[in-house]
């Protein structure tokens, strides 16, 4: 079907309904009813294939918010699109995000055809261990329980006892019975898991590798001074992926839903966003009323992400889009999300 100039019309005008309030736009675009009818023909072809495909959107709160609110059906963080694929009866799962996410979809939803938009978006986080790595992990501790940050591969997911998320990290490990445990691949997560730990008095000792997230490990306690001295009344809010340093100066530390729900819930002159800029992009949608500060970082991998990829993604997926695991290795990978389903806590 064809969009009529009416049909046109309507989707720029919900277009704008959304996005009028997104200042922390990476290509320094305004929103508004010009900039809204671009991209309105594309959205309604997507959101119409979408239909003719049985395919579900899993949009990642770090990707574009034309592509959260024009096309996405559900949108959040690692943890809840997770939960999304694995309750997902759809055919196509076009996950909007990185790669180790649609490979996750793949492990939970192996009778769907799970592709990304851009096979290149990796994580500085999933690439810098393997599971032959891992393995040699494994074979130095071997009494350690294995704990994979869902910034995973699926090989490294298949080498762990259980997966975490930045949400449910720090209880999942304070109930492990274990006392060693082997930590992946997020060295500075570990650090701060050791410190939890030792707050909560409990015996943990955390073995880390050594990748570090290249939008996180970039903020420093300097960048927090400078913002509170210019800003009275400022609340910082900070990933796990954050230094430890920075982490114990920040207002709140949480996981990328936990942020969004602080910031929505909590009264403040100004907010210092330590983390992606998409999620300030989404706040802004979502509680324009309140102010947010310079301080966020672009990854370079969740903007890979665009809408004409989706609609490519949807239309004629090329090989390499497409997600495809060893069934021996998905059910090994499976165990591993399984067992954090049944040890994160219940909400």
């Amino acid at each position: 079907m064809i969009a009529t100039d009416d049909t046109i019309e309507a989707e720029a005008e919900r277009l704008l309904r959304l996005l009028m309030h997104v200042d922390c736009d990476p290509h320094g675009r305004t929103w508004n009813l010009a900039t809204c009818r671009e991209i309105a023909p594309l959205t309604l072809e997507i959101n119409r294939l979408k239909r003719e495909k049985d395919a579900v959107i899993l949009t990642h709160s770090y990707v574009e918010p034309e592509i959260i609110y024009g096309v996405g059906d559900f949108k959040g963080d690692s943890y809840y699109l997770s939960e999304k694929a694995r309750e997902s009866k759809a055919k196509v799962i076009v996950f909007a995000g990185v790669v180790f996410m649609a490979e996750t979809a793949k492990i939970l939803s192996p009778n769907a055809l799970v592709v990304v938009p851009d096979r290149g978006s990796g994580c500085s986080l999933a690439d810098s261990i393997t599971g032959e790595e891992v393995r040699r992990l494994k074979q130095l501790y071997p009494d350690a329980t294995v704990v994979c940050y869902i910034n995973s591969t699926a090989e490294v997911k298949a080498e762990s006892d259980v997966c975490v998320t930045s949400g449910n990290v720090y209880d999942i490990v304070a109930n492990l019975p274990a006392k060693r445990i082997l930590f992946v691949p997020d060295r500075l997560m570990a650090q701060n898991v050791r410190a939890e730990m030792k707050k909560r008095g409990v015996a943990k000792e955390i073995i880390s590798s050594d990748g570090t997230c290249v939008v996180h490990d970039e903020f420093t306690p300097a960048q927090i001074a400078e913002a509170r001295a210019q800003f009275p009344g400022l609340k910082v809010v900070a990933h796990p992926e954050c230094t430890p340093e920075v982490a114990a100066v920040a207002d709140f530390v949480g996981s990328t839903g936990a942020m969004l729900s602080y910031v929505k819930t909590t009264n403040a002159p100004y907010f210092l966003m330590l983390t992606e800029c998409g999620l300030v992009g989404r706040l802004e949608v979502e509680a324009p009323e309140k102010n947010f500060i310079g301080g966020c970082r672009l990854c370079p991998y969740m903007k890979m992400n665009t809408l004409e990829k989706v609609r490519q993604a949807l239309v004629a997926p090329r090989p390499e889009q497409i997600i495809t695991l060893d069934e021996g290795l998905r059910r090994r990978a499976l165990r591993c999300i399984e067992r954090m389903f049944e040890l994160a806590p219940k909400k």
